[in-house]
């Protein structure tokens, strides 16, 4: 073969041979490419039929932190995208909160959701709450802060300057409702929030309804506390407050057996007996004339508004009543009242309730 034609061959081949590099590294190029593609929008997040779960990031998080609640959540298909993706859009600065992450996101969508903070809000519910424990232990469980700093800040003497409360009326500004909180919400943040809710509750017309039966606000939801525990019903509840106000103007002692059983420390008691009268506590209204320091219960809504709206009438005395029905006989007299309690004592004996 004449060498001209063997280089033209020769050329030729080596064209084919480079074409085909080319070609390959394009294939290389493209699927790596589509990889990548994929990592960042194709769908990373699988629930396991579910639509939605919870993940909740705490507060002073680093990037690792956050890599340990998701796995732990096992929410993400492929791990090493969904870092390869947040290196990539420079997500290092952890916001912590409460996320709703939603099935078939991209490690694209995740990022830019934890990337903004747009976190959800969570619903919080609290009712029938004795005690200062009480409230903190199930607050817990709603939001970041755990039940001791919760506890602390109920007994932060510095926050009762802030607030205009003190240790005994603090339980007053807590309004058992529903409410949205962000979930990494400390302590102090939400005993303020719940001041601000009973300022908003605590509106004008409220105020003067307070101030017409001669009571502040905070001294209407100590009232509120005791109609609350002495009924269970709620058509009952201003009958009650009125006679408790009656007493109050006639300037009678209250003699509100819910009030011994919190000096005792044990609701549970269902026959409160002589003995118990005599506990020297502030809490004592059999002992101690007026309303107690502070509220016996975190009050009700209801109770509030029964004081509020009590009931106008002359009964100065009340005893449960001896069916057990949870209403209570109501009397004007001592004489009528005595005979109500009879009845009921000769109940509580004939049903073996000695305490």
């Amino acid at each position: 073969m004449p060498i001209k034609q063997r280089n033209k061959r020769k050329n030729s081949n080596k064209l084919l041979v480079l074409l085909s590099i080319v070609l390959l590294m394009i294939v290389a190029v493209s699927l790596i490419g589509q990889k990548y593609y994929n990592w960042i929008l194709d769908s990373n997040v699988k629930l396991n039929n579910a639509q939605t779960t919870s993940l909740y990031i705490p507060s002073n998080s680093s990037f690792n932190n956050l890599l340990t609640s998701i796995n732990e959540l096992g929410i993400l298909e492929n791990v090493k995208s969904f870092k390869w993706v947040a290196e990539k859009k420079k997500f290092s600065t952890v916001k912590p909160g409460h996320y709703l992450i939603k099935e078939g996101m991209s490690n694209n969508d995740l990022v830019n959701l934890l990337r903004s903070g747009n976190q959800t809000p969570i619903k919080v519910t609290f009712n029938n709450i004795r005690t200062k424990e009480e409230l903190s232990g199930i607050i817990s469980h709603y939001i970041e802060a755990d039940s001791i700093s919760l506890l602390n800040s109920l007994n932060d003497k510095s926050l009762f300057n802030e607030l205009n409360v003190s240790s005994e009326t603090i339980l007053t500004l807590f309004l058992p409702n529903t409410y949205e909180f962000w979930w990494n919400t400390d302590a102090e943040d939400f005993i303020r929030r719940m001041q601000s809710e009973y300022k908003s509750f605590w509106n004008d017309k409220r105020v003067k309804q307070a101030k017409q039966i001669g009571l502040t606000p905070k001294e209407v939801s100590i009232l509120a506390a005791i109609v609350d525990e002495e009924t269970i019903k709620a058509d009952e509840k201003p009958k009650v407050a009125g006679l408790y106000l009656n007493r109050l103007k006639k300037r009678i002692r209250l003699q509100a057996d819910p009030t011994v059983k919190y000096a005792l420390g044990d609701f549970s008691i269902q026959r409160v007996l002589s003995k118990d009268l005599e506990i020297d506590s502030p809490y004592n209204t059999y002992k101690y004339a007026g309303l107690p320091p502070g509220p016996i219960r975190v009050p009700s809504i209801s109770g509030i508004n029964a004081v509020l709206n009590r009931t106008e009438h002359d009964y100065l005395y009340m005893c449960a009543k001896e069916d057990f029905s949870g209403y209570h006989n109501f009397a004007k007299t001592l004489r009528q009242h005595n005979q109500n309690a009879a009845k009921f004592q000769r109940a509580l004996n004939k049903k073996r309730i000695y305490r």
